[in-house]
């Protein structure tokens, strides 16, 4: 089977994001570059919903390689992240002995712990052998996780390997391509960031962002097109609790299509406002003056 190779160059990056309709900034290409090059993890941080989670989807398309996701959520533990025993299967297998009348303590600990009995969680998973090249590692908001687990992938991230005190270690033939986003809800300690290439994913420019819109939302108009990018820049610079990202932008202009929709009015926004802010006060806040404030404003320019 043949794999896949990185690209070559910056440019050519850049044109692999963009065949997978990720329309990204030079910048970010070059560290996604650099990632691939230097096998280095590559450490994304930004507001949610920017494009962090699907820069790894698009890699692992893009390239033929298998994407394995950690989702981080608070109390993960090495359990559901790294590897646990299979104890059932185990005590099945210790009565069973002991019906034969095999009293070998030493070896019946050596059948129990062996790899048939492991079972292998998404860390574990991406340190195997692929006939399709190194897997891609999504670590996704690692920010929601404890401090605890984050100092515990310093030793993968490191060393691409993972202590079994019962097995051995267990090291990557071939390191694979990590990708580690944040939300920022809490800072990442520097030993697991110094380990990392860095980028800050930021919200995208106006022609930035109506290009994705006019690649991901086929059959928009161009002037919708233009009223949803002018009204979500317009949103960004407003005092909201959550501000709307790409993936907002695009859910609206999806659901502004929908609904036949050919321009903006206070209405259609009012009645779509769900699709596009995600808490009850910033909608409320949206209301009356402000809507038409921000409506008029980009409405003007279309």
């Amino acid at each position: 089977m043949s794999i896949t190779p990185p690209p070559a160059s910056v440019d050519a990056t850049l044109e692999l994001l963009t065949s997978r309709g990720y329309l990204a900034e030079r910048a970010l290409a070059t560290v996604v570059f650099l990632s691939l090059r230097m096998r280095r993890p590559l450490f994304l941080e930004g507001e949610a919903g920017v494009g962090k989670t699907e820069i790894a989807k698009v890699l692992s398309a893009a390239l033929g390689r298998r994407l394995i996701r950690l989702q981080c959520y608070e109390g993960l533990d090495v359990a559901s992240a790294v590897y646990e025993w299979n104890s059932a299967a185990q005590m099945i297998a210790i009565r069973l002995a002991e019906a034969a009348g095999d009293t070998d303590r030493a070896q019946l600990s050596s059948d129990i712990f062996s790899e048939q009995y492991l079972i292998k969680r998404p860390l574990l998973q991406a340190l195997e052998p692929d006939l399709a090249g190194a897997p891609v590692l999504l670590i996704d908001e690692l920010d929601r996780a404890d401090e605890a687990f984050e100092a515990y992938l310093l030793e993968v991230l490191s060393d691409y390997q993972v202590t079994i005190p019962e097995f051995g270690t267990i090291r990557a033939p071939q390191p694979p391509i990590v990708i580690v986003t944040s939300n920022r809800t809490r800072e990442i300690h520097d030993a697991l960031k110094r380990r990392c290439l860095y980028h800050w994913v930021d919200y995208p420019s106006a022609s930035r962002e109506l290009a994705i819109v006019k690649s991901r939302v086929p059959g928009i108009s161009a002037k919708l097109s233009q009223q949803v990018v002018n009204f979500v820049q317009a949103l960004r610079a407003q005092d909201f609790y959550k501000s709307p990202g790409v993936a907002e932008t695009l859910d609206w202009a999806t659901a502004l299509t929908e609904l036949d929709a050919r321009a903006l009015t206070a209405e259609i926004v009012g009645d779509t406002l769900g699709a596009l802010l995600k808490y009850q006060d910033d909608i409320v806040r949206m209301q009356g003056d402000t809507l038409q404030k921000v409506l008029k404003e980009a409405t003007s320019e279309t």
